[in-house]
């Protein structure tokens, strides 16, 4: 169903209960119409998603919406039943949440899960459906489309995920596709390829509505950018002018923190003087696929990560990436080669492979940051129980826990009475801040940092990037920092390592390889990397306040 658009106009959506309601969405107004793409752009909690959900009848029980006018072609969408909602998601609005992880059905392989959308809006029979599902996994560019077809999600990388999930929101071929950070898990060339995929929606003439803190991302694909900041626009306008002109203050601050506009000055001056605290010689790690063949996930993968430096490792998904960065840290055994810890062996294969209790002395000297870190906390723990767990591992008395659980958080910039909190009533910003607090914990040497700023808006990102940097040079400690984000990649790292099919295909100083990229692959994988147009105004984070996220 082509040639409708979606009306907004003055929308407004209150939440909560008691004397915690409260308005979090502010009267906005924009179109989506045919062939053209809008994109909602801001921080967490401006009211991004919460408007998405809102257009698709999912804003949730209790919700309170009123808005002049909201309408999609000749449905007014105020006041639709629950059945009526059911009838036009999916077959008229497409919806592409923003967790694939919690999106789909954790006990049906994701195939099933597609054929099951076609289905319930009685889309063609059982033959048909089977061949639209493998034409819509090859379509978002998962590979190997009939053996994926036949996994769950937790078979599959955030990647793959992510690409089922978008495939499942095209099934139908809606009028109006909305997209809730349809790109945040995907590195550059896949997320290059679902930009094409979008495009060509919009060519057949079907509307766009896409929220992301990629901004990169929204110059490639947006015709219009509404940009929120606490349920209010403070601009709009065609994106050449809103990204190259920005008028409002909070939209400059947004487009001065993308990573990657600021580069990083590497150490590497001296760095053949510079200790190497943990070395990787030609691994390489087998493991057997879903169809009972062995696939060679690592290489022959060997670097040096130097005291108090930045190692960058980046490439697609399934590229070996985090499989390295286990065997280095000693919790997935090579199938060949070693790891070497201050000189000492530390993890290695068949006759010389070193035992969890001969590690475990050192165990203290290793920190891990997650993607996601409420996922990596145990929920029935508030943050000081959190900290004081990584205390027990580090061997610090208990009696000493509570001076040094504040001074944890001090340095990671949160007030002290944070100790007393949950995750669950933390921004993503402060839970990583918290994620980096456990992982000093124990004063370690090497801290791997596996997607940690993925998830985050770009001013989060940048307030997290400066934290890690201002605690490397505080503390020395070396960084082993995985990242599908170029732009991340270049801002925090000194050296290079890019992946491709679990070999390493180049290596060298950040610089010399974002200038000067020797391999093929690193050229397309730069090629493919949304640039975002340097605007003509100022770009400061100074010109607008916010508060520590």
């Amino acid at each position: 169903m082509s040639g409708q658009s979606l009306i907004v106009e003055d929308l407004s959506v209150t939440l909560g209960n008691g004397a915690s309601r409260r308005r979090v969405v502010r009267d906005i107004s924009f179109t989506v119409e045919p062939g053209k793409a809008v994109a909602l752009v801001g921080e967490s909690g401006s009211g991004k998603s919460v408007t998405a959900r809102t257009l698709v009848g999912l804003a949730g029980a209790g919700a309170g919406v009123s808005a002049t006018r909201l309408q999609f072609g000749e449905t007014d969408l105020r006041g639709l039943t629950d059945r009526q909602w059911r009838g036009l998601r999916g077959k008229d609005i497409g919806f592409i949440l923003q967790d694939a992880l919690v999106s789909l059905d954790p006990l049906r392989p994701v195939g099933d899960e597609l054929i099951e959308a076609l289905s319930a809006h009685g889309w063609g029979n059982r033959e048909t459906r089977r061949q639209r599902m493998l034409e819509l996994l090859d379509l978002v560019g998962i590979p190997e489309p009939q053996l994926r077809a036949r996994q769950r999600p937790d078979q599959l990388s955030g990647g793959l995920r992510q690409r089922a999930l978008i495939a499942t929101a095209l099934a139908l071929d809606p009028a109006i596709v909305i997209a809730d950070e349809p790109t945040t898990a995907l590195d550059t060339t896949v997320q290059a390829q679902i930009l094409k995929v979008l495009q060509a929606v919009k060519q057949r003439g079907k509307g766009l509505l896409i929220i992301s803190h990629d901004l990169a991302v929204v110059s490639q694909i947006a015709d219009h950018v509404v940009v929120m900041h606490q349920g209010d626009v403070v601009e709009q306008g065609p994106t050449e002018q809103v990204l190259g002109r920005p008028r409002h203050a909070y939209t400059r601050l947004l487009l001065g923190s993308v990573p990657g506009a600021r580069r990083h000055k590497a150490r590497i001056a001296s760095k053949d003087q510079t200790p190497i605290v943990l070395e990787a010689s030609n691994l390489s790690k087998t493991y057997a696929g879903p169809d009972r063949s062995d696939r060679r996930v690592v290489d022959d993968v060997s670097f040096t990560l130097r005291s108090g430096q930045t190692l960058g490792i980046v490439g697609e998904s399934g590229s070996g990436k985090t499989t390295a960065a286990r065997i280095a840290l000693g919790l997935v055994g090579p199938d060949r080669g070693e790891v070497t810890f201050d000189g000492s062996r530390w993890n290695a294969a068949g006759k010389n492979a070193v035992s969890e209790r001969a590690r475990r002395p050192q165990r203290p000297h290793f920190g891990v940051i997650y993607q996601d870190p409420l996922s990596s906390f145990d929920p029935r723990w508030n943050v000081g129980r959190i900290l004081s767990d990584a205390l027990d591992a580090g061997g610090l008395p208990r009696s000493q826990h509570a001076a040094r659980v504040a001074s944890l958080l001090e340095r990671v910039r949160l007030p002290a009475e944070y100790a007393g909190r949950w995750p669950l009533q933390l921004s993503g910003g402060q839970r990583q801040r918290i994620a980096i607090a456990r992982a000093i914990a124990s004063n370690p040497k090497v801290i791997v940092c596996d997607e940690p700023v993925s998830a985050l808006d770009v001013s989060v990102q940048k307030q997290v990037l400066d934290l890690l940097r201002e605690l490397q040079d505080e503390l020395g400690v070396s960084y082993l920092f995985i990242s599908h984000d170029l732009g991340v990649i270049r801002e925090i790292s000194d050296e290079v390592l890019v992946m491709l099919d679990g070999r390493v295909v180049e290596r060298g100083a950040t610089e010399d390889l974002f200038i000067n990229p020797q391999h093929e692959f690193t050229r397309r994988l730069l090629a493919s990397a949304p640039h975002l147009p340097q605007p003509n105004a100022g770009a400061h984070a100074t010109d607008f306040n916010t508060s520590i996220v």
